[in-house]
């Protein structure tokens, strides 16, 4: 084989084998990420409608209820209790449904009746009745066929163009051409930051006047009883959360886009003497003075996120600590809440994974970015994070980082990710 010729296999089948499997990740995340989205809208709804029914459950107008609840031709919703069965939309009966998902709510499962794909969510009822209520997944099925085919053309034109340009960088030199298109890639990848930026900016200005119009809403909670005043506290929920997740995002794209200043010595103990001075509930505190390295925003922002990250999860921390530990200091924030499971402690601190909340509604379950911002920073910082068990019970979070009086600063690979 010739020399021109193998350039241009190794191109075609490189740009293949690299896009192939940029394209499964792709799939992977994309649907499973729909999927997951799909699976926590619908258990929402459910969980409002639940409580809508269990205000009728005796009365004759459930019927009529449960028809204005379905959300279309393909949805259906079943009510089961000791007085009977009611149901609406899409005829199913109960034996289609799995046994375990009707005997043991809450719970989902992904089913087919009648040839369609269905999402059932079980919730249980007062009065020993069990709702159930089944959302149609065809138009989801068909955006998952829709991207595979995009994906599988991608990949295809991938081998093509990767055909074309081994031909070409056969006659020609290979070193101008390569440093254009780094040049043009990372051109491409600050573009999309700043896009992301500039969406999350204009977010922001609505996202203010509707959470200000929420709490002007939320003082006046007692004059919407009823469903109305379900319905309030609900959407003031979704848009505080919404609020905090573009200020996340904001806060990603800043660190992303921005060079780390010189670092500075920064007293590590008063720092989270400061940062636990303007919190709403004291924290107890374990304190070494420690002298640090980096930047004072970063670690700031790390030790607020984990705090609220135990308020939202844990009721609360229990304990702030830090810790020498040979050349290291650890900044360890401790809680009594479940704990993190050992498949997730790496999950967790993933952009937009919520770990054990994923899919949850009620309370305060965050955007999904707060610990991924706290693995950001403390990356920048030259340390590292990780979460642990707390005996007896709940979970610790730490933040190690090298001592300014070590040898060993600037500590391998910080700076910028």
């Amino acid at each position: 084989m010739r020399g021109g010729s193998r350039v241009t296999l190794s191109f075609s089948l490189g740009l293949l084998v690299v896009t192939g499997v940029l394209a499964f990740a792709t799939w992977h995340l994309a649907s499973g990420y729909m999927m997951r989205q799909r699976e926590a809208s619908a258990t929402r709804q459910a969980e409002v409608n639940v409580r809508l029914v269990e205000r009728s459950l005796a009365s004759p107008g459930l019927g009529e209820l449960l028809t204005g609840l379905t959300t279309g031709p393909d949805s259906s919703i079943l009510v089961m209790s000791p007085r009977g069965l009611v149901s609406a939309g899409r005829r199913v009966e109960p034996s289609q449904l799995p046994a375990h998902l009707v005997e043991h709510p809450p719970g989902r499962e992904r089913v087919t009746v009648d040839g369609l794909p269905m999402l059932a969510v079980a919730q249980p009822v007062a009065g020993d009745a069990v709702y159930v209520e089944l959302f149609g997944l065809q138009q989801l099925d068909n955006v998952f066929t829709c991207l595979i085919a995009v994906l599988i053309a991608v990949t295809i034109g991938a081998a093509l163009l990767g055909a074309s340009l081994g031909s070409w960088a056969s006659r020609r030199s290979l070193a101008a051409k390569f440093d254009s298109m780094t040049r043009e890639l990372e051109q491409r990848a600050l573009r999309e930051a700043r896009f992301a930026s500039d969406v999350s900016h204009e977010l922001r200005s609505p996202l203010t006047t509707m959470v200000n119009a929420g709490a002007v809403l939320r003082r006046r909670r007692e004059h919407l009883p009823g469903t109305a005043g379900t319905a309030l506290e609900l959407l003031t929920s979704e848009v505080d959360r919404f609020a905090r997740m573009v200020v996340d995002l904001l806060e990603i794209s800043r660190a992303d886009q921005t060079d780390d200043p010189p670092p500075e010595e920064i007293a590590l103990d008063a720092l989270v003497r400061n940062v636990i001075a303007t919190r709403a509930t004291p924290v107890p505190v374990e304190l070494e003075a420690a002298v640090v390295l980096g930047d004072r925003r970063r670690l700031d922002r790390v030790l607020t996120n984990l705090l609220d990250n135990a308020e939202r999860h844990a009721g609360g921390a229990v304990l702030v600590a830090l810790r020498i530990a040979g050349t290291s200091v650890r900044l360890e924030v401790e809680d009594a809440g479940p704990g993190v499971p050992a498949r997730l402690r790496e999950e967790i601190f993933e952009r937009f994974a919520r770990g054990v909340m994923a899919g949850s509604r009620g309370g305060d379950t965050g955007s999904g970015l707060g610990l991924a911002l706290v693995r950001e920073h403390v990356h920048r910082l030259g340390g590292r994070v990780w979460v642990e068990d707390r005996s007896p019970r709940g979970a610790r979070f730490v933040v190690e980082m090298v001592l300014r009086s070590s040898d060993g600063w600037p500590p391998h690979g910080a700076g910028r990710a």
